[in-house]
């Protein structure tokens, strides 16, 4: 599938004044059950990410995803107070504008992290006895992200973002340095071609989005204030939850996996190919595939 054609697959709705791309297929009027899944991306990508498992998923499944605000084909405002509570609401609010009252969810990266918020108020309902006021959540798959704070390696250019030069450092990305940073994170011999480097720069940069990755990349600060919620999220889950991970991956690889292993009760790991990066969508859709719709038709 070329990015012209995930394009003309989408359509907006609006989220606080802001137009929001989403893209939905698997309706079937001979399959008026089908389970629903959310697909939500990572940073500083977007639902283009799963352009390779698009087709296999929705022959299964209703499937939605959405970039989110300052991602994508998305609205990028300047003077926006980006973060991840916002970014959950984002998708509850898509859910219930398209009157999905359930589904499952696959994840990935900065997604990781909203979908932790999501599970966490999911919760929070659960426990409140309100459930019917929100999206009930079926199942929670994650694939490569920060999950734990203590156990995130961001890169040098992230780190930069963050800083007080992150402003500057914005100004002075172009599509060669976001290449060359970006590639460092898939796998030795899963590199994404040039053509997925172009598609990828130009939504990224599309809106001069590439110029407010400072104000994006505060999740990681968000991470470390909402810990016990979002990690207390995963420990107390009354939801089935799987992590499929590429190991090679510098950010959030098998080191990430050690320490879920120690944290999470009774926990559900599939390892990818030794040489699979940050990326496995992308790097290796069949086998993300197999290890999703095996967990999900539990």
């Amino acid at each position: 599938m070329q990015l012209v054609d995930w394009k003309a697959k989408g359509t907006y709705f609006t989220y606080k004044n802001q137009s929001i791309f989403y893209v939905q297929a698997g309706q079937n009027a001979l399959q008026p059950d089908k389970a629903h899944v959310l697909l939500i991306h990572g940073f500083p990508t977007s639902s283009w990410d799963w352009h390779k498992v698009w087709q296999p998923l929705t022959e299964k499944f209703v499937v939605t995803a959405l970039d989110m605000i300052g991602f994508g084909y998305s609205a990028k405002p300047y003077k926006y107070h980006y973060n991840i509570h916002d970014q959950a609401s984002l998708h509850e609010a898509l859910l219930t504008e398209l009157g999905i009252k359930k589904c499952h969810i696959l994840a990935h990266d900065y997604g990781d992290t909203v979908a932790q918020e999501m599970l966490a108020a999911f919760l929070d309902r659960a426990k409140q006895g309100t459930l019917q006021t929100g999206v009930e959540i079926q199942s929670l798959c994650l694939l490569n992200g920060g999950l734990f704070p203590e156990t995130h390696q961001p890169r040098t250019i992230q780190k930069m973002l963050i800083s007080p030069l992150g402003v500057w450092v914005t100004k002075l990305m172009n599509k060669k340095r976001f290449s060359q940073k970006f590639s460092e994170v898939f796998g030795t011999h899963t590199q994404p071609t040039s053509q997925e480097l172009d598609d990828f720069w130009q939504l990224i940069s599309l809106n001069n989005g590439h110029k407010i990755g400072h104000k994006l990349i505060r999740y990681m600060n968000e991470r470390k204030v909402y810990r016990e919620r979002w990690v207390g999220g995963l420990k107390n889950s009354i939801v089935p939850i799987r992590l499929i991970n590429g190991p090679a991956d510098p950010v959030s690889g098998k080191h990430m996996v050690a320490r879920y292993k120690e944290v999470v009760n009774n926990p559900d790991v599939v390892m990818l190919d030794d040489g699979i990066g940050h990326y496995p969508q992308v790097e290796d859709p069949e086998g993300v595939l197999q290890a999703f719709l095996a967990f999900a038709k539990r």
